[in-house]
């Protein structure tokens, strides 16, 4: 675990290959996104690391409900109680009315090069036993709910990677949390830098691209991806960068 400070208010925390973050106003914690299930002890020493306790978590907002970020939820609801947001649709997903994830043929794809057999290994040791998790208690993020949260959080369709997908936007301190609808680097990518994930990831991959294209327009000045170190949010090099995709 490595927690990194971006803002006044914001520490993106990368976890088991993907990342989580903390939004602390003093009083209170908002947590984004939870890791794998084999996180879940980093994210509650992460949340004593920055000089809280877990009784101070306000609410756990996910982006989608894959199980890289769903981890510790279960584990937060027992000891806390506190509420979990995300996008309507995927309340739908977080409670597996409906599944959109890497199939199993697919991972078996990623087993032909040594940085996809590295992947593999890591990801089924982080969901190992946890495979079947759901998250019962998803509700939508209703604006009011999510202004009144530590980081008065705007939620910001960002459908393609799921339906559901739901971004979030800081405006106080101008902190994009653009989970995996745009990220900065993936154990299966070659490179670094704004980009989306592999296709085999993306439940529409069109759709996807079109999201992270309008991703541009939102006045932050800091992106924390779901994947990937935070950087600078600069609109001209990630339009270029997607622009350039293969």
């Amino acid at each position: 675990m490595k927690i990194e400070q971006v803002s006044d208010s914001v520490y993106a925390v990368a976890g088991t290959n993907v990342n989580w973050a903390l939004v602390s106003d003093g009083s209170g914690v908002t947590v984004i996104d939870a890791g794998y299930p084999s996180d879940t002890a980093d994210v509650l020493a992460s949340v004593q690391q920055i000089g809280h306790q877990p009784a101070d978590i306000a609410a756990v907002l996910i982006t989608h409900a894959h199980l890289d970020h769903i981890g510790a939820i279960p584990t937060l609801v027992d000891r806390v109680g506190m509420p979990v947001y995300t996008g309507a649709e995927e309340v739908r997903h977080a409670k597996r009315e409906y599944l959109q994830q890497i199939t199993p043929a697919g991972m078996i794809k990623q087993l032909t090069t040594p940085r996809g057999r590295r992947w593999v290994t890591h990801t089924l040791r982080a969901i190992y036993g946890h495979i079947q998790m759901t998250v019962p208690t998803a509700t939508t993020g209703e604006p009011s709910a999510l202004a009144a949260l530590p980081g008065a959080l705007i939620a910001i369709p960002t459908p393609g990677h799921t339906t559901g997908h739901t971004a979030y936007l800081m405006p106080s301190e101008g902190v994009l949390f653009s989970g995996d609808a745009l990220v900065t680097a993936h154990p299966l990518l070659r490179d670094s830098g704004p980009q989306l994930l592999p296709p085999v990831f993306n439940h529409d991959e069109a759709l996807t691209l079109t999201t992270a294209t309008q991703l541009v327009t939102q006045p932050a000045r800091t992106l924390v991806p779901g994947h990937g170190r935070p950087i600078p949010f600069d609109a001209d090099r990630i339009t270029a960068a997607l622009a350039g995709r293969p």
